[in-house]
């Protein structure tokens, strides 16, 4: 018998945010856990939702991920498990939400001006995958979304000033990515979704 693979692959959304500065104000000193607990779940009609990080920090400059209060990579995991719900037990089918990238790299903005502050540029990049397999189909269907923010900072910032500027970035970025995730997968991931009557051409 022929293994037949249906393969849906939805045009990587890349989602570009910059920041500056003045974008950055009035965070707490104290960073709690994103919460999307407010928002209603996506149910999926899956037996279950897996969760799955391939992004390994490399603890090496110019990456700096492993130094915010709050990392991307757990950040983008709470989010698939209080966004995604699976509801059909009845079923094989199979959700699995890949990180494939949640780092965050630092560069240094030297200016030849004496009399001009240098400053430090940081990028936060996440970039999710969201696949469903059928195994009594033989059948795959998946979304990607790849979402970056980008900061600019003095380079003489304190640290607890530089915390509260990364935890809004990764607020933002965490944002950007909950609104244009849950976009693709009601259109492209629409089959797998209660309630939903969007009809995807292909």
């Amino acid at each position: 018998m022929l293994k037949k693979i249906l393969s849906v692959f939805a045009a990587i959304l890349v989602i570009q945010g910059c920041s500056s500065i003045n974008d950055n104000r009035a965070e707490p000193s104290r960073y709690e856990d994103p919460s999307f607990s407010n928002l209603p779940p996506i149910q999926l009609k899956v037996n279950k939702v897996d969760i799955i990080s391939e992004f390994t920090p490399s603890f090496q400059r110019p990456n700096v991920e492993h130094l915010f209060p709050i990392s991307i990579e757990k950040a983008a995991r709470i989010w698939a498990s209080e966004r995604l719900e699976a509801v059909d037990f009845s079923s094989n089918k199979v959700a699995k939400f890949i990180i494939k990238d949640a780092s965050v790299t630092e560069e240094e903005i030297n200016t030849p001006d004496l009399f001009t502050t240098n400053k430090v540029k940081y990028r936060a990049k996440l970039v999710a995958v969201l696949m469903v397999t059928d195994p009594d189909s033989l059948s795959t269907a998946e979304t990607t979304i790849e979402a970056w923010r980008e900061l600019t900072i003095p380079a003489h910032t304190e640290i607890d000033e530089k915390e509260r500027y990364w935890n809004t970035m990764v607020k933002k970025l965490m944002d950007d990515f909950n609104t244009s995730m849950e976009k693709n997968i009601n259109q492209y991931l629409n089959m797998y979704v209660v309630g939903n009557s969007h009809i995807q051409e292909y």
